[in-house]
């Protein structure tokens, strides 16, 4: 397996960007998206996401079979944490507070 050396230069550059996303996040929250606001924050902490398991976990580097893995493992445990959520909020009645 060959060993990936990075320079700091690329290592600064996505921490730069990821500050900037963080930052454009934090404004966005501040501005009437209706129903959009929540679909912007998590494209945009996707991307976060994203660049820290490519560059920083060096998955962008690794064999296609080991980014198979963590791709599929990844959104299984998304699916998983999104039907227990839809799942409490489909039970839930509303206008009642508590729900009992």
């Amino acid at each position: 397996m060959s060993e990936h050396i990075l320079s700091s230069k690329l290592y600064w550059t996505i921490w730069a960007v990821l500050i900037c996303l963080t930052g454009i996040t934090a404004w966005v929250s501040t501005v009437d998206l209706g129903p959009l606001n929540t679909v912007v924050a998590l494209l945009i902490a996707s991307g976060k996401a994203l660049l820290v398991v490519l560059i920083f976990m060096h998955v962008k580097y690794t064999s296609e079979k080991l980014t198979r893995v963590v791709i599929i493992s990844a959104l299984f445990w998304l699916l998983i944490l999104l039907g227990l959520s839809l799942t409490d909020y489909f039970i839930r009645r509303p206008g009642l507070a508590g729900g009992a």
